[in-house]
């Protein structure tokens, strides 16, 4: 298990195999994890890089040693994990570490309830706008507040697991104010993204992102694509035909 304070640890899994075969893999996890540590690259990295090292040892008996041509053959998992799931201190400190290495910062917020293609496509077109894109979501309480008693309709521990999800997706947080001001004040983002055809002087965050010294940016969403509309779609095929012939 590796951690480097921020998220959740990152734990990396190995084959079971006899103890002749094994003998070295240790040796090779350590070596391959202080390599990529003094690389700068991010713990959770390291450790699958440094596991893919240790595994690669595992192939025969006796000691065996994992050099750069066999680590970069060895198959890895297709996208290795990462620590997206933060809370608001967490992700103060990442983003000051990504943007102290010259990242540009981009910050959306929305209740992302019932997420479909249009969510995705704006998103995706956030993250074009620079290197790491934080979300933050609204909790629960906040939605039923802004939207009504009967929403969201997907509490918030899953909305943030499937935006955490995405690949264009860096950091997830949630707030529970109505406005996502206190965060925008820690992350400071370079640029504050929101979705609709009004501009941005409408923003009611506009003034406060523009005087921590970001730009405010407005993108379309998909047409026709809304979760109310997926809602109401889902309600009128569900709902009982009435049986009163006044109806």
């Amino acid at each position: 298990m590796v951690s480097d304070g921020v998220g959740s640890p990152y734990r990396s899994h190995a084959d079971a195999v006899p103890a002749s075969h094994a003998v070295g893999a240790g040796d090779a996890y350590l070596a391959a994890i202080t390599l990529a540590l003094t690389t700068g690259v991010p713990a959770p990295v390291a450790g699958g890089i440094a596991q893919l090292a240790a595994s690669r040892t595992l192939d025969g008996p006796g000691t065996c040693v994992c050099d750069r041509d066999q680590l970069v053959a060895t198959p890895g998992p297709a996208r290795t994990p990462r620590p997206t799931v933060v809370d608001a201190d967490a992700l103060a400190a990442a983003v000051a570490r990504r943007r102290a290495a010259g990242a540009r910062i981009v910050f959306t917020n929305g209740c992302f309830d019932v997420l479909h293609r249009g969510h995705v496509r704006f998103l995706e077109q956030a993250a074009e706008l620079g290197d790491v894109l934080v979300v933050a979501v609204n909790s629960d309480d906040s939605v039923r507040r802004l939207k009504g008693r009967d929403r969201p309709v997907n509490p918030v521990e899953d909305r943030v697991a499937v935006l955490a999800a995405l690949s264009c997706v860096d950091y997830v947080v949630t707030f529970a104010a109505d406005s996502p001001a206190d965060l925008l004040r820690a992350v400071r983002p370079e640029v504050y993204v929101k979705g609709g055809d009004y501009p941005p002087d409408l923003v009611p965050e506009s003034p406060l992102v523009r005087g921590l010294g970001g730009e405010v940016r407005i993108l379309g969403y998909v047409p026709d694509r809304s979760t109310s509309a997926i809602i109401e779609r889902i309600r009128s095929r569900t709902r009982v035909p009435s049986l009163d012939p006044a109806d």
